[in-house]
């Protein structure tokens, strides 16, 4: 593989095991099931697109469906007792010597495309990988390794496998040079592309590529995947988490960092306390997000805003306010929405007053300043 295990990485998420030491994918049986079902026909495709939301696990079931490929022995191989059956699951113990070699990224037929150091220069690029400063795209550089990897690992006439996380990120070169493995893949090689907006990658990208659609997880599959992410998380904590983070492991994880749902009733209670805003309670919440080390909490602080603005639209134009995240939300959402046209105003409200709070945070306002802007805002427009 291409990384050393002790540098940083630029796809682990905080607070939460990186993708390839998760044991298994969950909530996600129907896209397990139709991959099964391709390879068992004896017809796999070269290349697999995995798509959905952010952390809905799409990395989880790449690296799942790798050990899988690298650790199952062709079927044509029959030794002395005969083929043996078609595999049922894609689940590999994490005992197989495979799966070791994976988690200490020392497995060599399988390679991970992904951001590499920020810099124009070698040096630099590893330098600035050490420090954990990455690049904002995968450049062609890191394409061209690709053309090592398959080279070395020919020889021994195995399976290779490519995980691309995420092909989002591939400047417009790099995205071309991938297009041409894709045109003309290398034998027995699977490349595993994930996308968390797949219509904007190149079409002939999406053309040559199987598309595996991930699911947003429900409050059962959400328990789970978040004990087996090693969360520590109250029973009654995990239906608001679901609804908050859409069905996303991720952004549930995100929550739990940060005290999502804290900062969210916060929020809630600011709002709730319009048009009379709440001076006090939007200092304090402004306070919360300012200073060294805060940056997360004011991008969440952010992202909440914008959930909770579309909340808003959606109990006004339908009439119905959304499943609630905590207690007395309805009650507030149907206030401040009580008709359509109230729910139309605050969907453009919210965009307009978002617009203004990104661009403030792109050029380094200050926090505090910049979340009093933005409920001033609302309540100005409301």
């Amino acid at each position: 593989m291409n990384d050393p295990v002790d540098l940083p990485e630029p796809d682990r998420l905080d607070g939460a095991p990186h993708p390839r030491e998760t044991p298994r994918v969950i909530g996600q049986d129907k896209a397990e099931q139709a991959f099964l079902t391709a390879y068992n026909s004896g017809r796999l495709h070269h290349g697999w697109l995995l798509t959905g939301p952010r952390g809905l696990g799409k990395a989880t079931l790449a690296w799942q469906i790798a050990r899988f490929l690298l650790a199952t022995p062709p079927t044509d191989q029959d030794g002395l007792i005969g083929a043996p059956p078609p595999p049922d699951t894609l689940h590999i113990d994490p005992d197989h010597p495979v799966a070791h070699r994976m988690r200490a990224l020392s497995e060599p037929g399988l390679f991970l495309l992904r951001r590499g150091g920020a810099g124009s220069s070698d040096s630099e690029r590893e330098k600035a990988l050490k420090d954990g400063r990455f690049s904002d795209v995968i450049r062609v550089d890191e394409i061209r390794k690709l053309h090592s990897f398959f080279g070395l690992s020919s020889a021994d006439g195995g399976r290779r496998v490519v995980i691309v996380d995420s092909a989002d990120e591939l400047n417009t070169p790099a995205a071309n040079a991938l297009l041409k493995m894709l045109e003309e893949p290398p034998a027995n090689a699977t490349l595993l592309l994930l996308s968390h907006q797949p219509a904007r990658l190149l079409p002939t990208i999406r053309s040559r590529c199987r598309t595996l659609r991930l699911a947003p997880l429900g409050a059962s599959d959400m328990a789970q995947a978040l004990s087996q992410a090693g969360a520590d998380v109250a029973e009654d904590q995990i239906a608001p988490l679901t609804t908050l983070a859409e069905g996303s492991v991720g952004a549930a994880m995100r929550l739990l960092t940060l005290d999502g749902l804290t900062l969210y009733g916060n929020l809630l209670r600011l709002l709730g306390s319009m048009p009379a805003l709440d001076r006090a309670g939007l200092l304090a919440l402004s306070d919360s997000c300012a200073g060294k080390g805060k940056e997360a909490r004011l991008d969440l602080l952010l992202t909440l805003t914008d959930q909770i603005a579309a909340r808003l639209a959606r109990a006004g134009v339908t009439g119905t306010p959304p499943p609630e995240v905590l207690q007395g939300e309805a009650e507030i959402l149907s206030r401040l929405a009580p008709d359509p046209a109230s729910g139309r105003r605050w969907a453009e409200i919210s965009q307009e007053a978002g617009d203004r709070a990104r661009h403030a945070r792109a050029v380094n306002i200050d926090a505090g300043a910049l979340v009093t802007d933005l409920f001033l805002q609302l309540q100005k427009a409301l």
